[in-house]
């Protein structure tokens, strides 16, 4: 079938897996791996509660697969799930504004337990992780925004996708079991965007579920079951996505890098789209006396306005997805961190005054400029003064990346606050450099 877009498709991501991968590539894949880890941990404890309340209903089957940042060992589905529960807990995981998607979260969430269920060693895993990033991205950015605005959540559908084919490939999948894994993907794939409105906590489930999806895709194929031919095309996957007819694919690999070296790293522990204003906010703090501000007056692009834009703000979930509250933490606290966006601050008069004279709107210049740069104008204005402020590229960026000092006080940051000892952490960090099991790097999580 000449016009077949899905075997086009995995073709094009099998002649990633044949090429050889650059050294940096990897070196961020490893760097993506410890993200995960201690996002994943600080995920767990952040939501320990809930929990504690999750294992009392189902009591979940003791088993041999570590669910990363609870110390439990669980059934391999069990793992799985919550592994992607935890990793999307704090909305700090990586991700790419091109695709409007996190990346890592549903890859790394499936591969580590299969991982050690099979025995697999990191550099292995890496590269399986590398060829999820490329194809969830590259399934994206393909459909992206079209699809935002029909309410989906991309790292629900296209992290399926992804983590269904980098799973296939680290396991040895033959062509014909690949292809029918993809094809169970397409059908399981789904991601509601509404989980970020009024207060709804269910957004790492999109994450949890994506992950548990995969996982039964590949089993699907493994058990023989076959799918349609082309389950990207015609009336599959890319017209119910979009909407539309003859979505084109953006090629694999999109303007000559991988779409791992396209992923941010956060700096602030809330919602992306947040993060320039964020930024720019500390950047100003200094320049004005907080009881001076009469109102901040936020400019940015309009994908990262609708939902993002609210000042009520009922719980830690709805602060993070909230560029006026996390504006008006940076503003007060210098940062933008875990605590900025735990229960008891959220609930402070002080910050909550604060976000009640933001106002977020839309800038066409800056919404057309999207994605090449997440900008936001931020201006405070004050009696005796309007100070203004602009950021393009917010820190994590690839344009402007965390360097390793950063990244490395983040990545220990994130373990404390899991309450996991500085020497278990110098460990992991040290082994992910090593040929060594994925059972060995991740058994004292």
């Amino acid at each position: 079938m000449s016009n077949n877009v899905s075997m086009q498709f995995i073709a094009d991501i099998k002649n990633v897996w044949n090429k050889e991968i650059p050294a940096q590539v990897f070196q961020r894949a490893r760097q993506s791996l410890l993200d995960y880890l201690a996002v994943t941990c600080a995920g767990a404890a952040f939501q320990q509660d809930k929990l504690e309340k999750y294992q009392a209903f189902a009591q979940p089957e003791e088993g041999m697969f570590r669910a990363i940042g609870t110390g439990k060992d669980l059934v391999l589905k069990e793992a799985v799930f919550l592994n992607g529960l935890n990793g999307h807990a704090l909305d700090y995981d990586d991700g790419t504004n091109s695709g409007i998607i996190h990346l890592g979260s549903p890859v790394f969430s499936l591969l580590i337990p299969l991982a050690q269920r099979y025995e697999i060693y990191v550099d292995d895993l890496l590269k399986a992780a590398i060829i999820g990033y490329e194809a969830s991205y590259t399934m994206a950015v393909s459909i992206q925004p079209k699809h935002k605005s029909m309410g989906y959540h991309a790292t629900g559908t296209c992290g399926t996708l992804g983590a269904t084919l980098a799973a296939s490939y680290m396991l040895g999948f033959t062509a014909e079991e690949r292809f029918q894994a993809f094809a169970a993907a397409c059908v399981a794939a789904s991601g509601m965007l509404k989980v970020l409105d009024d207060g709804s906590e269910l957004k790492p489930y999109n994450v949890a579920k994506t992950a548990l999806l995969s996982l039964t895709a590949l089993q699907m194929a493994k058990a023989g079951f076959k799918g349609h031919p082309d389950p990207l095309g015609g009336r599959g996957f890319l017209k119910m996505m979009t909407g539309q007819e003859n979505t084109e694919l953006k090629p694999v690999l999109l303007n000559g890098t991988y779409a791992i070296m396209k992923s941010y790293t956060k700096p602030y522990a809330s919602c992306r789209y947040t993060h320039p204003s964020v930024e720019a906010a500390i950047r100003m703090r200094d320049r004005v006396k907080l009881d001076e501000i009469e109102r901040i007056d936020i400019l940015t692009y309009d994908l990262a306005v609708s939902g993002h834009d609210h000042t009520e703000i009922p719980g830690s979930y709805s602060a993070k997805m909230s560029i006026p509250y996390a504006t008006a933490a940076g503003l007060i606290f210098g940062k933008a961190g875990l605590q900025e966006f735990d229960e008891d601050t959220v609930r402070r008069t002080d910050v909550l005054a604060l976000t009640g004279k933001i106002h977020v709107k839309s800038d066409e210049t800056l919404s057309a400029a999207f994605p090449a740069r997440q900008s936001a104008i931020v201006t405070i204005h004050t009696k005796e003064k309007d100070l203004t402020e602009q950021v393009d590229y917010p820190k994590g960026e690839p344009e402007n990346p965390m360097n390793e000092t950063e990244f490395r006080e983040r990545f220990d940051g994130l373990m404390a606050y899991a309450g996991i000892e500085y020497e278990t952490c110098s460990s992991i960090y040290n082994k992910v450099n090593q040929q060594i099991l994925v059972s060995e790097l991740i058994m004292d999580l």
